[in-house]
Order: C-alpha cells, then structure tokens, then sequence
C-alpha cells in the first residue's frame, strides 16, 4: 500500500526529495507551494499552491487527502506554517517529520553581528551612511525605509514592486545558487560594506558568507525564529533513509 505524501515546500532541499521519490512506486507525493514566488521553479511531483487556512484547514486537508505523512521542508524563517504544520499533525494524527537544514556557524575571519529581527537589523546598520546589501524576502524590506540615509543593493527572487522610498536602491532579481567568486566581485563592484541576510544554512547562498569573510565585510545575520519541536532531519539522504523505516500506512 502506497503512503500519500504531503511535503510542505518552497526550499531546494523539497525539491530535491520530491524529485528522489517522483518514481518511487512506495509513494504518492504532492507539493505544496506557499504562492509567494511569482515564478517558481518547475517541480517533478504534483503541486498545490496557496494556504491551507491555519492548522484546522491544514488537519482538514491531511484527512481529506488521506495523507498518511506530511513533511514539513518549509525555510528556516517559516515558523507560522512551521507551526500550523506541527499542530495539524497533531489535530489529525499524521505523522510529521521535518527536513530543517543546520543553520550556518561562524568560522574564524566572520565579522557577524547576529539579531533577532528585521527592524534589529535595520538599527544594526546605524546612522552614518553604509553601502548595504540587502538579501531578504522583498516582503521584509520595509523597514529599511526609516533609514534612508543608506545606499541600498537589493536582491531578490521575484521584482520589488513598488520599490522601496529612498533615494538610493539598485535592484537585482536573481535566483541561486551563487557562486563565492561572483558574490565577491559583485561585493567589490558596488563598494558593499555590510550585509543583511538570514541565517538560511545549505550551500545556495552561501557564497556570500564566504565571500564577506574573504573580503573582510560585516554581516548583519538575523537569527532563525524558534521552530515547533518534531521529529526532524537535515538532509534529503537523511529524511530518505527515515522513508525507508516509516512503518505502513494505516488502511
């Protein structure tokens, strides 16, 4: 009997498992989407996208579908669907399992200064002008229009519409991985003095850690929200091996 899987995504790493267990005859695997990336990448499973309506919605849904595991594969700073996910596996009685990458460590060279929120991050940067390079989610960008005194690099997945109200922003859309050496010569090209970026973990985008350090440039990281303590992983090959020794799906 196949399990029905519920995979919960919007990472490289819900793609990639989502790919390793498309032809997997042990499995019915659906994807679902958030919807916030206008154009996301093409997926090799079925995919949902949209929420579900909180957890009730989300515990209606596993039973409507006849889920029988539901992996949470969300980004590290999802914890609201992070922890509808948890309380909706626990209203329906579906097992969760999570798939949370480590987060990055400092290593000798990093110039961090860690924060807990955006709004940290935006007085981190202080009231001199700073060239600033900013690496978040175009819907976290707002606070930085209380400091406009910055000149503003922006990069995101999707275009910032409208664009922030100061009087210095350039605009990248560009979609990972990237690379140390390009991230190097972009910090480099436009005078960039300090970074503002989550502690997103996994090789994607970590060219720009690496690259600050090789360059000697702050990092301003806003540390990972609290996340609902379930049963996780942090690796496809590990979450793969925890599939292998999932007990039968319930009839």
């Amino acid at each position: 009997m196949q399990h029905s899987i519920l995979i919960l995504g919007g990472t490289a790493e819900a793609r990639a498992l989502a790919g390793k267990l498309a032809g997997d005859p042990r499995f019915a695997v659906e994807l679902s989407l958030a919807g916030r990336t206008r154009a996301p990448a093409e997926q090799p499973v079925p995919v949902r996208v949209g929420g579900f309506g909180g957890a009730e919605g989300l515990a209606a849904y596993l039973r409507q579908k006849g889920v029988s595991i539901l992996i949470d594969a969300t980004h590290p700073y999802a914890a609201r669907i992070s922890r509808n996910a948890a309380q909706a596996a626990e209203i329906s009685g579906v097992p969760i399992v999570a798939l949370r990458r480590s987060p990055w460590l400092p290593q000798p060279g990093d110039r961090w200064t860690e924060v807990e929120s955006v709004a940290d991050a935006v007085n981190a940067l202080g009231p001199d002008p700073r060239k600033a390079f900013l690496t978040l989610g175009r819907q976290e960008l707002l606070p930085f229009e209380a400091a406009p005194q910055h000149d503003y690099l922006v990069r995101s997945v999707d275009p910032v519409e409208p664009p922030l109200t100061v009087p210095n922003a350039v605009y990248l859309t560009e979609r990972g991985p990237f690379r140390q050496a390009d991230e190097a010569r972009l910090l480099q090209d436009h005078g960039i003095e300090v970074i503002v970026a989550k502690n997103s973990g996994g090789p994607a985008s970590y060219g720009k850690i690496a690259a600050a350090r090789e360059l000697g440039i702050e990092v301003i990281l806003i540390r990972r929200p609290e996340l609902p303590d379930v049963p996780s992983v942090e690796t496809v090959e590990e979450m793969l091996a925890w599939l292998d020794h999932a007990p039968p799906p319930l009839k």
